[in-house]
């Protein structure tokens, strides 16, 4: 049989757990369930992008979509057609489709 104080650690034990449990579940909740939303909307944003559509990269320049590979793009910077630079599609901060 369990003695008295046996029975008040067990419960504190258990108390402790549950503790943990629901600071984990806070944090899964509030910081890395957002995170994976926002990744999941990049990659969607990406996979629909298409030749002609204006691009932000995440250096802040804006271009125009040119050619599309699997892994890179290439984008025509400014008004000058000799500019197009070949990039990682990762480097894409934000698409603009151009018919919007």
């Amino acid at each position: 049989m369990y003695t008295l104080a046996a029975a008040n650690a067990m419960v504190s034990t258990i108390g402790m757990i549950l503790v943990y449990v629901v600071i984990f579940g806070g944090f899964w909740f509030l910081l890395m369930r957002p995170q994976k939303k926002e990744q999941k909307r990049i990659a969607q944003m990406i996979a629909e992008m298409e030749v002609g559509d204006t691009v932000l990269t995440t250096s802040g320049f804006y271009g125009v979509v040119i050619d599309i590979t699997d892994d890179d793009v290439i984008v025509e910077f400014g008004s000058n057609k000799n500019c197009r630079i070949p990039m990682q599609k990762a480097a894409i901060a934000q698409v603009e489709k151009t018919g919007e």
